[in-house]
């Protein structure tokens, strides 16, 4: 099965061989993120052994072998765990986005939690997990498998908050214009599970624990051996937490987001103390980090100047309002084919990082969307100035915003094509209603469950205008 299942179907319109090169960049660079394949290449058992990289368990030492799991790389990540341990594995909880007919778990429990905002099955398993950890000791070993997305997927909140409270205050916090780092630092803040405080309950337990993680974070440098234990690992909720009480306050005081917070939310974060305060260190533990943001775009070069493109990658940085973005990307794509800046076509332009959509009203909203099809909808509307040009913006993933697609692709051809069918792309982006735009024009990118979680992944195609 390709990576992109509606492949087929996208090729069918449009600038057709200029879709081809992006989405066949786009599959390869999805096969090697793949992080069941990662997992699977540094980590397997001889006899009781279990070798993961450089490090070594014997695992006829340990009582328990625990597996606890969260995220929307989930599935893989949690899959090879578990194929790998067999019969040493005692028992497992992970919560995912989505599950596939394709799953398969043989001492795993799953469960379905809530993305972009936290659900009741989500925290349920929670419960489930914080029972299991409780009733571990010295003698057990827990194996963690986070990606991004575990913020809401494995959401808890603590004593005196409800959960809808938390995800009350989730919604404001990701229509409010904060970037990731800022949402978080509000959220870990009220969470009994994020911001290092899984990690910090199974401490209480003395048991050991392994981490396996996949960072989204923007800023993080490109991945090197990934067999090496990572000493900087820092990610939600099984790592140290960068992010203080006073981020979140500041936070909320720049956003200017209080009256629409949860009362009991605000009147927490601004009042508690020092003891309040997430973990910054956990030195006894060791973690492996499988992905990072940059390597989606240092793996599609490589596999772009394979095909004999130029190719150069703009930013691992991306950050700001979608829209924004889409239409930078079509000026960037009309300087290209008209002077040669800043690369010679025919080139491939690759970026990736977590653009955002600012919605201060939530009546604004006619439809349902991403940022990555926002993206790709604002760059239609400017792309029929550059012959062939073509865009694809995808959550790495495979699930854009409230949609169960990855994102959209779109060329010099598509604004023709929306007026031909009706579509209003100006008022799609106005009502925040991108997949359906997207979908009526056949423009959206389905995957499923893609085994990596490093947002967005933004790839442009510019053909050479006196060989198209």
């Amino acid at each position: 099965m390709r990576k992109i299942r509606n492949y087929d179907d996208l090729i069918s319109h449009g600038d057709i061989e200029s879709r081809k090169v992006v989405l066949d960049i786009t599959e390869k660079t999805l096969l090697r993120l793949d992080s069941k394949e990662r997992i699977k290449s540094i980590m397997h058992m001889e006899g009781s052994v279990l070798h993961i990289g450089t490090k070594s368990w014997d695992l006829s030492k340990k009582k328990h072998v625990y597996l606890l799991g969260a995220g929307k790389a989930c599935n893989h990540m949690a899959m090879a765990v578990d194929e790998v341990l067999g019969d040493y594995l005692t028992k497992g909880i992970v919560i995912v986005k989505v599950p596939e007919d394709t799953d398969v778990f043989r001492h795993t429990d799953v469960y379905v939690g809530g993305h972009p905002l936290p659900n009741e099955e989500g925290y349920k398993a929670c419960l489930k997990i914080l029972e299991l950890v409780d009733s571990a000791g010295p003698e057990d070993l827990f194996i963690c498998v986070i990606s991004g997305g575990s913020s809401a997927l494995m959401s808890c909140p603590i004593d005196g908050i409800t959960l809808q409270e938390e995800i009350d205050t989730t919604d404001v916090m990701l229509k409010s214009g904060a970037g990731i780092y800022e949402v978080n630092a509000v959220r870990r803040h009220i969470s009994a599970m994020n911001g290092g405080m899984l990690a910090k309950r199974i401490r209480k337990t003395g048991a050991e624990m392994i981490g396996f993680g996949i960072s989204d974070a923007v800023g993080n440098p490109a991945t090197g051996d990934i067999g090496v234990p990572y000493a900087k690992y820092a990610s939600t909720p099984i790592g140290p937490d960068k992010t203080t009480l006073d981020d979140a306050r500041r936070v909320i005081k720049d956003y200017n987001v209080a009256d629409r917070l949860p009362k009991n939310v605000v009147d927490y974060l601004m009042n508690a103390g020092p003891e309040a305060e997430t973990p910054k260190e956990f030195p006894e533990n060791t973690y492996f980090l499988l992905n990072t943001l940059p390597d989606s775009c240092i793996y599609a070069k490589e596999i772009a100047e394979e095909m004999g493109l130029n190719c150069m990658i703009l930013t691992s940085f991306l950050e700001g309002e979608s829209r924004d973005a889409g239409s930078f990307f079509a000026s960037i794509a009309r300087e290209v084919q008209a002077y040669g800046n800043p690369i010679k076509p025919p080139c491939v332009i690759l970026s990736s990082g977590e653009v955002t959509t600012k919605i201060l009203d939530n009546k604004e909203i006619t439809g349902h969307g991403g940022p990555s099809q926002e993206l790709t909808a604002s760059f239609a509307l400017l792309a029929a100035k550059t012959k062939g040009a073509c865009m694809l913006s995808i959550d790495s993933e495979g699930t854009d915003g409230t949609t169960p697609v990855a994102g959209g692709i779109t060329d010099s051809t598509s604004y023709a094509v929306a007026k031909e069918k009706g579509v209003d792309i100006h008022g799609a982006l106005r009502g925040h209603a991108c997949y359906e735009a997207l979908n009526a024009m056949g423009d959206t990118v389905f995957t499923g469950n893609t085994g990596t979680n490093l947002c967005d992944f933004n790839i442009l195609y510019i053909p050479d205008v006196g060989t198209k």
